[in-house]
């Protein structure tokens, strides 16, 4: 069996076992684009060849990241990068379903892009002052349901700015991967509320100074670079928030 050598990003602790060495190489390589969305990640046979690791061992790794959600087995396709979608995770805050209960994506208009630059709390966050500005609204039929800030650094999405706006769509994180091999692998949100400036009151339909829900929003890479800060406000009488202890 020839030596096995691991992708990493950075120092390899051989101390540690073959399959969390696997997942950390594996995991390094998604974070830097190695495969794109819809294509077939190799096999489990196939990468145990490369590495000269068991098979057993190489699928340990593989779930390892499907558990953690970077990774998704397709029955009969293989197993593909998992298409995040942390975007619909704010309407947990603000649900919008049909009669029968089924969650509805909403749609978003997009107000400003500019390439602008960040506020000082902003660009501690990202690492720049060089950002893009994004502003949208999200909506449901006639209803406006979030208004939306949101900043990423140029350098990564460099030419999101232009997008025609048919390209880009209700969900930004798809956008991010599938344009700019940019796979968001978690976010945090923190939520509080404050009262409407002029633009957000003027957004959502609601008096200037009036109560909303606030979702602030960072999110990360696989090796924990923030890419993203967002703030989304809501009325807050639509809001809610449920959680379930076991």
């Amino acid at each position: 069996m020839r030596q096995v050598e691991f992708d990493t990003s950075g120092e390899v602790d051989k101390r540690l076992p073959s399959y969390i060495r696997l997942r950390d190489g594996l995991a390094g390589r998604i974070a830097r684009g190695d495969w794109k969305p819809d294509v077939t990640l190799p096999s489990e046979n196939q990468l145990a060849a490369e590495t000269g690791l068991s098979v057993g061992t190489v699928r340990k790794a593989m779930q390892m990241l499907v558990d953690e959600g970077l990774l998704e087995r397709r029955q009969g396709a293989g197993t593909f990068l998992s298409k995040r979608a942390f975007d619909t995770s704010l309407f947990r805050f603000f649900a919008v379903t049909t009669e029968d209960g089924t969650p509805i994506i909403p749609t978003s208009r997009l107000i400003a892009r500019t390439r602008i630059g960040a506020p000082a709390a902003v660009s501690r966050v990202l690492g720049t002052e060089d950002c893009i500005r994004i502003d949208r609204v999200r909506s449901h039929f006639d209803q406006v349901l979030l208004s939306e800030e949101i900043w990423i650094p140029h350098h990564r999405f460099q030419g999101l700015e232009t997008l025609a706006e048919g390209e880009i769509g209700p969900l930004l994180y798809p956008l991010y991967l599938e344009r700019f091999s940019v796979f968001i692998a978690n976010a945090v949100d923190d939520v509080s509320f404050a009262r409407a400036s002029d633009a957000v009151a003027g957004r959502l339909g609601v008096a200037p100074g009036g109560p909303t829900a606030v979702i602030e929003r960072t999110a990360f890479t696989v090796d924990g670079t923030a890419v993203e800060w967002r703030v989304a406000q809501g009325p807050a009488e639509r809001f809610r928030y449920r959680s379930r202890l076991t």
